[in-house]
């Protein structure tokens, strides 16, 4: 499948739930996030058709986020269904790893290729304070299950935020050297409104590895396969590696290979658009199968060349949660 830019989309991002067991500032509100609703948010059989039909059209990577995906009782199964596909597509996941301990060998077991992890502090006291949850060492202990049951390269996401964690850079940075991950750092993306932290708190790319820079020399790493946004580098002796991800000073639309589906059954070509295409209604209109990759095929034609983050980009009303991310 390729848009209008020529891109060739072969990536899926799926959420497969809207609900979480933390509440980070830069996601949602403490109280009043009102789930999509049960009888909205597509079954698994639904989710699973969705995927087969997509890896059939080209799709060779396929990411399953929430919410939290782990909360959603049933995700073992449904990852080993995935891994099942013909096509063997990679299969990948996305947690905050609270529950990573539990989940960690089954995962392995089911196929799983490997995981991204986000945490964005590795102080008890900030890490609650961000996501309003006591919950640092259960994801430290998930971490350590998921390197004992090889689910390898773990992959870390930390989203420096002016005035809140940008001071952990280095420490976050030094864990490559103790473990064979990939430690992200994200620029900050104000997707919607009504949050704790605002656009103005964007910490630049250019300044994240001008600290990392500060901790060792950084050698840049080549890299084969499915790639994604992140320029990839290596401290200067380490075994792991560092990543920065220029989500808005230097956006990566133009290698931007990827379609996001809701858990309520809605295909996002953007993430930082609004723009949403219904496949729900799709799925339980007793469509075909063409009819539904018509839908994915409509989606990729709709993909915009760029986002406007940076811009007179207005967030929307739907928060991260609910889009998947």
């Amino acid at each position: 499948m390729r848009d209008s830019y020529a891109r060739k989309i072969d990536y899926l991002r799926i959420s497969i739930t809207d609900r979480c067991n933390l509440r980070c500032r830069y996601c949602m509100p403490e109280e009043g996030v009102a789930s999509v609703g049960h009888g909205a948010v597509l079954s698994y059989e639904e989710l699973y058709r969705v995927a087969r039909i997509a890896v059939e059209r080209g799709v060779r990577k396929i990411r399953l986020t929430g919410g939290e995906p782990l909360v959603r009782k049933g995700v073992v199964d449904f990852i080993a269904s995935l891994v099942a596909l013909p096509e063997k597509p990679e299969l990948t996941l996305t947690t905050n790893g609270v529950l990573l301990s539990d989940y960690a060998e089954p995962l392995r077991q089911a196929g799983l290729a490997r995981i991204n992890v986000s945490l964005d502090s590795l102080q008890a006291e900030r890490f609650k304070q961000i996501t309003r949850r006591d919950q640092l060492q259960s994801v430290l202990d998930g971490l350590r299950a998921a390197e004992a049951a090889g689910l390898a390269p773990i992959k870390i996401n930390m989203v420096p935020i002016r005035g809140v964690n940008e001071d952990e850079i280095a420490a976050f940075a030094r864990l490559s050297y103790k473990h064979n991950w990939e430690v992200r750092f994200i620029e900050f993306m104000p997707v919607s409104s009504g949050l704790d932290y605002t656009d103005r708190q964007l910490y630049p790319a250019v300044q994240i590895k001008q600290d990392l820079e500060q901790v060792a020399p950084l050698v840049p790493e080549q890299r084969q396969g499915i790639l994604g946004p992140a320029r990839i580098y290596r401290l200067q002796g380490a075994v792991g590696t560092v990543g920065i991800i220029h989500a808005v000073s230097s956006h990566f639309c133009r290698e931007c290979n990827r379609l996001r589906l809701t858990a309520d059954g809605q295909l996002r070509p953007c993430l930082l658009s609004d723009h949403e295409i219904d496949l729900r209604s799709v799925l339980r209109s007793g469509a075909d199968d063409e009819k539904v990759a018509n839908v994915l095929l409509r989606s990729v034609a709709e993909k915009p060349e760029r986002h406007c983050l940076g811009q007179d980009y207005q967030p929307g009303e739907r928060r991260m949660q609910g889009i998947g991310g």
